[in-house]
């Protein structure tokens, strides 16, 4: 027979008014989410088979949920830090990296108004290279390596490459050679 086991009652009003607010929220992390509504449910006489079953989870995970919020409260609601070090770029620095990409390095040439081709810096990089992405990012003050460049750009599926084009070109008198396939 398992161990009829239920969440604690409130300790007042506010802490069942922070519990059930992110139960019903959509942007907290979606573990904490779950978490609360587990506390809920309890709350609203529910039993953990019936909880575990709704929210497609196994029934020991719910007991082990109410044993963390009888013991540590609204706080056993949360993560609890993880093992190892931790992220050495912020998510704000990590997007900073992903949107050099988009922009035009600064040895490209750029055809201007008049029709001359001109780059900002023709001493630097006309492409995005794993090494010339790394050097932008640390003039930008983001401490990275080209290492580092490369596993965030692969993990978000972004290209740091420009695709070749073989079968085009800007020039207007090209044409292009042999039949279509």
């Amino acid at each position: 027979m398992p161990k009829l086991c239920r969440a604690r009652p409130p300790a007042d009003a506010a802490e069942e008014r922070r519990v059930r607010r992110l139960a019903r929220s959509r942007l907290a992390p979606r573990d904490c989410i779950l978490r609360a509504r587990m506390i809920a449910m309890s709350w609203d006489g529910r039993r953990t088979a019936e909880i575990a079953a709704e929210l497609e989870c196994h029934p020991r995970t719910v007991r082990e949920r109410f044993a963390r919020f009888n013991a540590a409260g609204f706080d056993g609601l949360r993560d609890r830090p993880r093992a190892g070090r931790g992220r050495r770029l912020s998510e704000a620095e990590r997007s900073r990296l992903i949107g050099l990409v988009a922009t035009a390095p600064p040895g490209r040439l750029v055809r201007h108004a008049a029709g001359e081709l001109a780059a900002r810096d023709e001493q630097r990089e006309a492409h995005w290279t794993l090494d010339a992405l790394a050097g932008a990012a640390q003039r930008a003050g983001i401490a990275i390596k080209r290492s580092q460049v490369r596993r965030i750009l692969r993990a978000e599926g972004v290209r740091w490459r420009r695709p070749r084009s073989w079968a085009t070109s800007v020039d207007p008198e090209f044409g292009p050679k042999g039949r279509p396939s």
